[in-house]
């Protein structure tokens, strides 16, 4: 913690929580990083972008100690979007740091030295664009990285084996440089993490990416056929960027027995290109 902040200098710091439906963890991850902030200065702003979420989660937030935006505030200027890329885009938006921290309003093991050991590499090199954190993910809960282990790792392996080094290229807690990842679009769905890998690397170089290990990971984890849709769109997102002509348009998860379920592969343009002069 005291290196970080040693390195911080005139760095401004904001931590957002994308949040739908977390009504029972996010007032603690809020907590546990709204409580010591105040005392040590690392962080100057922690907002959770609330994502429609139909139970309590804006009101624990609030409660909590955070600064709450509903992505709708997002939507009516610049039109509405959808899915967890989204909001990560919202955020550039409704924040004001020079490095922007994301982490999952699930996780329930956060605390303020993730903070640190994410912006640290970001402070000392001018280089990095992106900080992904690794973790261990016990068993006695699942474990975890179905996604990762059973989608993204094959793929990448064939198609992008520039990534294959990133242990976790799902994880939900990153930091990240605004001047580096507002030049870039986001995906709106959930191949954004993925999309922005490999993006930065295509467009930064691999050096502008640095893996930070935070420890142990605990959160929701999602029924297998929950994953199914999230998986499809993960793998669609590695695949349209590896230059993989999809063969159905608009691309869908093709069910034998249910609906067919339309895949989110919109994107959100670049931040840089929509912000106004001095802005």
């Amino acid at each position: 913690m005291s290196i970080a902040l040693r390195h911080k200098g005139t760095n401004r710091v904001s931590v957002c929580l994308p949040c739908r439906n977390e009504e029972h963890t996010v007032g603690r991850v809020v907590g546990a990083l709204q409580g010591e902030s105040d005392a040590v200065g690392l962080v100057d702003e922690l907002i959770v972008v609330d994502d429609r979420s139909t139970d309590r989660s804006a009101e624990r937030a609030l409660a909590a100690g955070a600064k709450v935006v509903s992505v709708d505030e997002i939507h009516t200027e610049y039109g509405v979007g959808a899915g967890k890329g989204n909001v990560l885009w919202s955020s550039l938006w409704c924040s004001t740091g020079d490095i922007v921290v994301w982490i999952d309003a699930d996780v329930v093991t956060a605390d303020l030295t993730w903070v640190a050991r994410l912006v640290q590499p970001l402070f000392v090199d001018d280089a990095v664009a992106l900080a992904k954190a690794t973790y261990y993910r016990p068993t006695d809960e699942g474990g975890g990285g179905r996604t990762t282990e059973l989608v993204v790792r094959p793929l990448v392996s064939l198609v992008a084996p520039q990534l294959g080094w990133v242990k976790q290229p799902l994880g939900g807690e990153v930091a990240v440089r605004r001047s580096m990842i507002e030049q870039l679009p986001f995906v709106q769905g959930w191949g954004v993490e993925i999309a922005m890998l490999l993006d930065v690397v295509e467009r930064f170089g691999p050096e502008a990416v640095v893996q930070v290990d935070l420890g142990e990971r605990r959160h929701r984890h999602h029924d297998l056929m929950d994953l199914r849709g999230q998986a499809a769109e993960v793998a669609a997102t590695i695949l349209a960027r590896s230059g993989v002509q999809l063969a159905v348009d608009p691309p869908r998860l093709l069910l034998p027995d249910d609906e067919d379920v339309v895949l989110n592969l919109a994107e959100r343009p670049a931040v840089a290109s929509l912000r106004h002069p001095g802005s």
